[in-house]
C-alpha cells in the first residue's frame, strides 16, 4: 500500500478511536502509534486489566490533584 494510503487510513483511525486531530497525528512518532495500536489490541498486556479494588489503590497512590 502507498504511503499515502497508510498514513490516510492510519489518521482516521487515531481521529476515530483516539480522538486525535490531524496535528497529534503528525506529531506522534511511529513507536507511539504502534504503543498505543498495540494497547488497543491487547498486546503486551502482562495480566488482566486492573479491576475496582486495583484501580481505587491507583487513584490513592496517584491522585489528580
Amino acid at each position: 500500500m502507498p504511503f499515502a494510503e497508510s498514513a490516510a487510513r492510519l489518521a482516521g483511525l487515531a481521529g476515530a478511536l483516539l480522538g486525535w486531530r490531524p496535528d497529534d497525528f503528525w506529531r506522534a512518532t511511529p513507536a507511539e502509534l504502534a504503543a498505543v495500536f498495540d494497547a488497543l489490541a491487547g498486546h503486551g498486556a502482562d495480566g488482566p486489566a486492573a479491576g475496582p479494588v486495583e484501580l481505587a489503590r491507583l487513584k490513592e497512590m496517584f491522585p489528580d490533584g
